[in-house]
């Protein structure tokens, strides 16, 4: 739960603000009931007002119904009064979101904030039939890393629904625990999240029950972030017991630009094993990331940087491995392994939800509306989405031989492990992200554009006339290339109008394995457009011939308005906003450039699909 928008807030401190039961939203505020034409179609956003973390995320195996919560405030259009929205879905792609709050600050444990948190399906103790939420209860604001704990002010809370999600009443025991170990000072301790964990306590009983963890998100002052890990027992979520930290990697671990800055405090935290098709399998976290290092003396190049202008955090992934040993609460149960961002834009908070449906695990995300003035933001009268699913899972690539420019050592994003073949190849794992594949339903009543001017595959130029129209700003593309090793820079161009003189360039430049969003100018100087950046590259792979082959670069998008979300070879994904003032896109072209006029091929273009008019359907 990110409790401060900004660093502001700590200097000013934050208005302490409660809700009174008798509280209603007043429609006739403008800023609360006026229209948007941006607001987007197929992406989760409140009715009003500011929202962030999605929680609460969980299936109903008694209804068939998916459930998803976020932070809300139904008072106003700006952080505060945290309460829970609500939203449902058969399918995880046509929402029907309540118009009222599922809970609100309330209680004396919670009077300052019901905080993010987790769904169980099943009541206190165990039994299917009701579901009940995990979450970080608030009695004390501000709460923010740089300042002094009080301890008391997140404890944890049960709340159960009997009607399906309809209406939730407090348990008698709340909170169930009143705050962090008490031996320990923290910079924080909240959002709670139930996990099942084999490699938790390798000498326990092989029963589930021994296996069924609670986590929640923070850090020790002084020495690090990390997620305080208590075994829960399943048959009665009263019951928590602490058992230690998960991993030690002190404070603003850096590995490298594949990995990020893993800063001094963190929030939303999932932990997740992870299997590939041959069964292997792997811890990992996912986790929000406050208090990352900006560099002393940035280039021009990082000032064009959305990120340098965003709040210093970010949105990151761990993989760790479980000790054999843990000899005291105050050793980590884990050591880590590998990482790197989850996104690189400006998505945060991100959650996630087994789904029995299709045995995977699903993740939602706050898009943050950072980017935008206080005033325009305001105008709106809504702020922030929810992100589209996202399947995760262990990515495995075999007999890879190298990247394109880096040594695979120096890639602290992927675990490689030497083949015992002569041929000096590796297996890598990494963690796999892509959208979820029933969104292909968004596409039910869109349009399939046809890519003109050339036949595929198609040889790509700088000038290339190859181009696919739009006209609406709801749409899905996938695209592939064929990169030459004669490549400068290689992607897809979006025209905002009809000359493309105002356009969003997504590019991969092959030299420095970056892959970049730039943003169009602005009117508005106030609104960050900077570009968003990956880290990114492509491996080559010895095929069973015994050639040494490239992957393609893959590029999968959707475009909802003023949101974009753009997965690339299903490990690297940017989610950003584009504030532009037309109403819809006009266009799609491909484009390659090489490093100069002798050079060969630049790229093929092997796959462009676009589907214009996506739009969730009523459930």
């Amino acid at each position: 739960m990110s409790v401060l928008p900004d660093s502001s807030d700590v200097a000013t401190g934050l208005q302490e603000q409660r809700l009174c039961p008798s509280e209603h939203v007043d429609a006739s505020n403008p800023i609360l009931a006026k229209p948007t034409t941006s607001k987007p179609f197929f992406h989760v956003t409140a009715p009003h007002g500011w929202i962030n973390d999605p929680c609460g995320l969980g299936y109903d195996p008694t209804t068939g119904i998916y459930h998803l919560f976020f932070q809300w405030n139904p008072w106003g259009n700006d952080w505060g009064n945290m309460s829970w929205g609500h939203a449902t879905s058969r399918n995880l792609v046509s929402w029907e979101t309540s118009p009222e709050p599922a809970m609100t600050p309330s209680a004396e444990y919670d009077c300052r904030g019901v905080f993010t948190g987790c769904l169980q399906p099943t009541d206190v103790f165990g039994k299917p039939g009701k579901m009940t939420i995990i979450y970080s209860s608030v009695s004390h604001l501000p709460i923010h890393f740089t300042l002094p704990y009080t301890y008391g002010c997140e404890s944890i809370s049960l709340s159960v629904s009997e009607d399906g999600g309809k209406t939730w009443q407090r348990q008698d025991c709340n909170p169930v625990i009143s705050g962090p170990p008490k031996h320990l000072s923290v910079t924080g301790w909240r959002d709670p999240y139930l996990t099942t964990w084999k490699r938790g306590c390798r000498d326990a009983p092989s029963d589930e029950n021994s296996k069924f963890y609670g986590i929640t998100a923070g850090g020790v002052v002084g020495k690090a972030p990390t997620i305080f890990v208590y075994k829960v027992n399943a048959q009665d979520l009263r019951q928590w017991e602490y058992l230690g930290p998960l991993v030690d990697v002190g404070r603003n671990f850096r590995p490298s630009r594949w990995s990020g800055d893993f800063g001094v405090n963190w929030e939303v935290s999932n932990l997740l094993t992870l299997a590939n098709d041959s069964g292997d399998e792997r811890d990992f976290v996912i986790m929000g990331v406050e208090g990352c290092l900006r560099p002393e003396n940035p280039s021009e190049q990082t000032r064009r940087l959305a990120r340098f202008k965003r709040d210093p955090r970010g949105q990151m992934w761990m993989s760790v491995r479980a000790r054999k040993e843990h000899n005291s609460i105050d050793e980590p149960l884990s050591d880590y392994a590998f990482s790197g961002y989850f996104d690189h834009g400006c998505l945060y908070a991100a959650n996630s939800l087994w789904d029995p449906q299709t045995s995977q695990r699903i993740v939602f995300g706050w898009i943050t509306e950072e980017d935008l003035p206080d005033g325009p933001r305001h105008r709106q009268g809504w702020s922030s989405m929810i992100s589209l699913p996202r399947a995760v899972r262990m990515m495995t690539l075999r007999n890879v031989r190298g990247a394109r420019s880096s040594p695979l050592e120096t890639i602290t994003s992927i675990e490689a492990i030497a083949d015992s073949s002569e041929h000096g190849t590796f297996t890598i794992h990494t963690l796999g992200i892509s959208p979820e594949s029933r969104l292909s339903e968004l596409r039910v009543g869109a349009i399939e554009r046809p890519l003109t001017g050339v036949s595929l595959p198609a040889t790509l130029s700088a000038a290339s006339e190859a181009g696919i129209s739009l006209s609406t700003s709801r749409w899905e593309l996938q695209t592939e290339f064929s990169v030459g090793k004669s490549c400068k820079r290689v992607g897809v161009e979006i025209g905002h109008d009809a000359s493309f003189e105002h356009r969003t360039i997504l590019a991969w430049d092959p030299c420095s394995e970056t892959f970049t969003i730039r943003r169009p100018p602005v009117t508005n100087t106030e609104i960050n457009h900077g570009d968003e950046s990956a880290p990114h590259t492509l491996f080559t792979l010895r095929n069973e011939h015994g050639d040494d082959v490239e992957e393609t670069l893959r590029v999968h998008a959707f475009f909802d308005k003023s949101v974009l979300e753009v997965f690339v070879n299903e490990r690297t994904v940017i989610t950003t906003r584009i504030y532009h003032p037309a109403e819809k896109c006009f266009g799609i072209k491909f484009f390659a450039e090489a490093m100069n006029s002798q050079s060969g091929e630049p790229a093929i273009l092997h796959k462009a699909q676009a589907w214009d008019g996506l739009e969730a359907s009523s459930q």
